[in-house]
């Protein structure tokens, strides 16, 4: 038996928010594959549940006239693998969400609860980062938009007020057109496993596919919260592209990290994949992209 103090199907977004507002003890539920969990361990032990899993206003993939990608929060990390705009638009963000849990996580977790969670670990978190996406909310005083650079406070905590429901996360077509991504998660296992440290790089390569145009990239778990790199991004704009220059891409993305100790992994080894990592992901994303590094 979960201990709950009550819980409440929402009819509608504004039906969410005004009984998270009626009481002190109530918090968002969608997926539940988080926040059952922590209700069962103690940590929500009590609480009162509002449920926005069923509201269809809040689910599904589509693609703007101006070529800006909406994804709404209650979709599912399946429905995002596997949805075609996705696949055509930012196919590493599908690939990065299909290495969450187990296929029963993937069938009900939802990328909304992914990034309200506030874990720097979560699978969709880097890569959002590195896409610049923007955060759509709603709650009792209105609406505001929130960039994700600005949405994590700490480890587990974000802008969100508790009465606030995400309704939107924008890719925009800028931050996405033209770039090719890939998305790294390392782990003590392949599968239902906690990412040790997660990369997402996204490259976008010149006419010829001997330089680096524009590259980006975002760690999870190599800081209290998800990070750019933005000193190896810089260093990497506008050079042509060998061995060297992945091993000093990812000597460079250290300097921004700030790993710490943890029963999964000691700083010094964290310290190790941020360097190894980057310098993988980005051969890959080159690759992906057409290019061809020589030694």
């Amino acid at each position: 038996m979960f201990d709950i103090k009550w819980f409440h199907e929402a009819e509608s977004v504004k039906d969410a928010i005004e009984k998270l507002k009626s009481d002190n003890d109530a918090e968002i539920i969608s997926g539940g594959t988080d926040v059952l969990i922590w209700v069962r361990d103690g940590k929500y032990a009590g609480k009162a549940l509002v449920s926005i899993h069923n509201l269809n206003e809040l689910k599904g993939i589509s693609l703007e006239s101006n070529g800006n990608v909406i994804i709404k929060p209650s979709t599912t990390f399946y429905n995002i693998t596997n949805n075609d705009i996705i696949k055509k638009c930012i196919p590493s963000l599908g690939e990065a969400v299909d290495m969450v849990g187990g296929p029963q996580t993937r069938q009900t977790g939802t990328i909304g609860g992914n990034i309200c969670n506030g874990a720097t670990s979560a699978e969709s978190a880097s890569t959002m980062v590195a896409l610049d996406a923007e955060i759509h909310l709603e709650g009792a005083n209105g609406n505001r938009v929130v960039k994700i650079s600005d949405w994590y406070t700490g480890p587990g905590k974000t802008v969100r007020d508790r009465c606030e429901v995400v309704t939107k996360f924008v890719i925009k077509k800028e931050n996405y057109e033209g770039f090719v991504g890939h998305y790294i998660k390392y782990g003590k296992r392949n599968a239902m496993e906690i990412a040790t440290l997660g990369c997402s790089v996204l490259v976008k390569l010149d006419s010829s596919k001997t330089k680096i145009e524009d590259v980006k990239i975002a760690y999870g778990v190599a800081a209290p919260t998800p990070i750019r790199a933005k000193s190896a991004e810089e260093f990497a704009k506008g050079k042509h592209f060998n061995e060297n220059l992945l091993k000093e891409f990812g000597e460079k993305a250290l300097s921004d990290c700030n790993p710490r100790d943890s029963w999964r992994a000691s700083k010094v080894f964290r310290e190790h994949l941020i360097v190894m990592l980057a310098k993988d992901a980005l051969r890959e994303a080159i690759k992906k992209a057409g290019g061809k590094i020589d030694g």
